[in-house]
């Protein structure tokens, strides 16, 4: 039996630090797992910018709140989830997802969480477990299942290389150069024809 665990920002929604640093005119907040390989590097600093720009989590959840689901992603999800059992696997927090979870359908969420200071500072994050991506898809692994995996980052490849079959989305640049081993899909269109044909067993 196929499951596909799939990344979230960046396959079926817009990356929310993108759009906080778009609202908020910060452009270190731009940078993401598409551009940082070390992801504690990556969110020390994002906390370290948010203290000494006094934003708070209610001022990250008002931009998540004006965010859509990317074109076709939702169209996308509930074919997916009408022929095999799918896992969001993220490297996004409980205090960010529940808005946009809801637009996708509610799909199993896989994530982190922050810690809140009393007066609404981002304090730190919590890991729901260190290599979550990747010891998601060895668990399901050993419980029979074949993995399909789907990412666009440097956090998602080693979830990708466990799985029976990794698919990069819409990469960057830098990741399909480094990774060259891994297919690359542009659109829904072609994420759904590798699938189809991997669960039909002709791949």
């Amino acid at each position: 039996m196929h499951i596909v665990c799939s990344d979230l920002e960046g396959v079926f929604v817009p990356e929310i630090w993108i759009n906080v640093a778009e609202k908020t005119g910060i452009e270190e907040l731009r940078l993401t797992t598409r551009d940082i390989s070390d992801y504690d590097v990556l969110m020390k600093r994002r906390i370290e910018i948010l203290g000494r720009e006094h934003l708070k989590i209610t001022d990250i959840q008002k931009v998540i709140a004006g965010l859509d689901p990317l074109e076709g992603a939702v169209e996308f999800l509930d074919w997916l989830r009408s022929v095999t059992q799918v896992i969001i696997v993220s490297d996004t927090f409980v205090q960010f997802a529940g808005p946009l979870m809801k637009k996708l359908g509610s799909p199993t969420l896989f994530c982190h969480t922050l810690a809140i200071g009393k007066d609404g500072s981002v304090e730190g994050y919590n890991l729901r477990q260190k290599e979550g991506k990747k010891k998601a898809v060895i668990a399901l692994k050993s419980l029979d299942y074949r993995v399909i995996a789907v990412g666009d980052s440097y956090n998602d490849i080693a979830m990708l290389k466990e799985a029976e079959r990794g698919i990069l989305f819409c990469p960057p640049a830098n990741v399909v150069a480094e990774f060259p081993e891994l297919p690359v899909t542009q659109r829904y269109g072609e994420l759904k024809e590798l699938i189809i044909k991997e669960m039909a067993g002709d791949c």
